[in-house]
This record gives structure tokens, sequence and C-alpha cells, in this order.
């Protein structure tokens, strides 16, 4: 591509993101710090890519998909996954009108725009199979028919990594579907005394205004979709999937013991996409090998499957992946 193209791209970026500041702004009217984390969840909806957010209680998980959607007009729903959770309390179901003899159609919660999927691997296998069709095909079938859903549709998961007492493990295969799993950390210490400070004394603490709508949204996306990804950042991005399968083709024979399988082909779309986002958010027309170093992390670290040997040696996926990314060629 031409660099005067590349140039145009850019300008139409700068213009399409002119509300980013301003949505940051609003949201950290309530968010303090995890800036990291409003960032993720910028790009998964400007990417179409749902985000699994893994944390501690307390960590502002819940608020801060709940404060995103409130400064983007969009509608939202809270499902609370529990062991007693059904399909229906998700999706739907059909419903018997006496006084017209016919059945009739229950909307459930899924038919909104921002989904928080609260603790989500607390319910059962059948409920995580009605959210994997609606996360994959953007549509829910209810009695034999079917029904999409409204663009933008995100799916915003929470799971607390210690408690594990009646959880039920993701499937694989649902698991693949989210664009990034994102580690939510405690707050710095400065910016803990602030949100101690805003919660007892703020009276309109939590109050946040519309800055943009899902239309801004959708119209946002396209311009993603613009942004010039280089020949050889694609090939950077190829390689290091390739680098989870066969890791002994760049030099890391080592981990052919501690890698029991690797990342899909969903992860070199996804780690391309979310690229392209950070890429609009930060006002370029481009990408840069460091938005994919910066983003290789989440798109990878929940795609690759660790051996016995790996978990008997204490080595992480964070470690597998650190070392890929110190091998594998940067263009």
């Amino acid at each position: 591509m031409e660099s005067f193209e590349i140039e145009n791209i850019t300008r139409e970026v700068q213009s399409a993101g002119s509300f980013v500041n301003q949505l940051l702004s609003e949201t950290g009217k309530t968010i303090v710090g995890q800036e990291q984390m409003m960032q993720r969840l910028l790009i998964g909806l400007l990417a179409e890519g749902h985000i699994l957010l893994e944390g501690l209680p307390g960590l502002a998980k819940t608020l801060a998909i709940k404060t995103l959607s409130k400064a983007v007009q969009a509608q939202y729903h809270r499902i609370q996954f529990t062991p007693d959770l059904l399909p229906a309390d998700i999706i739907g179901t059909m419903i018997y009108n006496q006084q017209k003899g016919e059945f009739t159609i229950s909307k459930g919660p899924i038919f909104a725009h921002f989904i928080l999927a609260d603790e989500i691997n607390r319910a059962p296998a059948k409920v995580q199979a009605a959210l994997l069709e609606a996360m994959q095909e953007r549509q829910v079938t209810i009695g034999g028919h079917t029904y999409k859903l409204e663009e933008p549709f995100l799916v915003l998961a929470t799971q607390n990594p210690i408690e594990q007492e009646g959880t039920y493990p993701l499937p694989e295969a649902q698991v693949d579907r989210f664009m990034l799993k994102v580690i939510v950390s405690y707050p710095q210490p400065e910016d803990e005394i602030e949100i101690m400070r805003r919660n007892l004394y703020q009276k309109n603490f939590g109050q946040v205004e519309p800055v943009i709508n899902t239309n801004d949204i959708l119209k946002a996306r396209e311009t993603v979709k613009k942004i010039y990804i280089d020949p050889k950042i694609e090939q950077y991005i190829l390689d290091l999937v390739l680098a989870t399968r066969k890791p002994g083709r760049f030099g890391l024979e080592r981990l052919n013991n501690l890698i029991a399988y690797g990342a899909s082909p969903r992860a070199g779309i996804f780690l391309g996409k979310a690229a392209r986002a950070l890429a609009f958010l930060e006002g370029r027309g481009y990408v840069l090998p460091d938005d994919i170093r910066e983003l290789g992390l989440d798109v990878l670290r929940h795609r690759i499957g660790l051996t016995y040997e790996a978990e008997a040696e204490e080595i992480t996926r964070e470690n597998i992946i650190e070392e890929l990314f110190n091998t594998v060629e940067v263009p």
C-alpha cells in the first residue's frame, strides 16, 4: 500500500476515533486506574470480540462493563451464572397464551448489546452451549425459530480464579470464542485511596452520561477494518501462532514437552483484529509489531494447553508466551 493511502486511513481513523478520549474520560468518573482493562474492553467492542475477565472479587470487573454500556448508550443485561441456571433463563422460551390459543416467544436477557456473564464458570454445560451459539453466530434459536441479535453484541464474562468449588471448567470450544482473556489485578495504592475517597465522599459517584451511541460504534468498526496490516506483520502473527503448535521449527525444542496443544487459527484472526483496534485507539492507520506484542498475551494465554510436565515444573502459559515473543523474529 502506498504511503499516501496509509496517511488517508490515518486521517480517517483520527476523525472516526475523536470520541475515544471523551469516552475514557467519562468512564474514568467511575473507574479509577485499571486503564488496561478499559482499553481491552474497547478493543473487544471495536474488533467485534468477546472478552473474558479473570480476577478476584472487588476489582471493578462488573462495574467497568456496566459503566461502558452507559457511556455508549447501549442496552445492558447482567446474567448471574449459577449451577441451577437453565438455557431458557438466558435465551428465552415459548409461552402458551391461553387467550389466543397459541405459543408466543418470551425473549431472554441475551437480547441486548452488552451481556455481562457474571461468574460464567458456575453454570453447567447445557447453559454454556446455549451461550455458545449466541457468541459465535450472533443468533439464538427458540422453539425452532432463529433470531438474530442486534449489533453491536458483546459478551463480557467474568470468573474468579481462586474459588473453584461448585464451578464447571469452560469447554475449550467456548474459551476459544473469547478474543481476549484479561487478567485483572489489584489497583495501585494511589488509585485505591482515590477509589475509597470517591465512594465515601462523592454524592454523584457512578453517574455516567452517554458520550456516543451504538451507531457510532458500528461506524467506527468499519474504519477499524480499513487499518493497514503489512504482509510482514501478517507473517509475524502466523509465526507466533505456529510456534505454539510446532515450537521446534523456531528453535524452541524444549517447549515440545510443555505444550499439549497450540493455538487455533482464531488466534491469528483475533490477534490481527485486536491489533487494528489498538491502532485505532492510538490514532494510527497502520499496525505496528509493538501492537502484536502488546496484545499477544491476552490473545494466546487461553489457547495453549499445558502438559503435566509443565504443571509439575510450575511453568505457566505466560512463561511460554514470553519465550515465544523473545524468540520469534520481529519484522
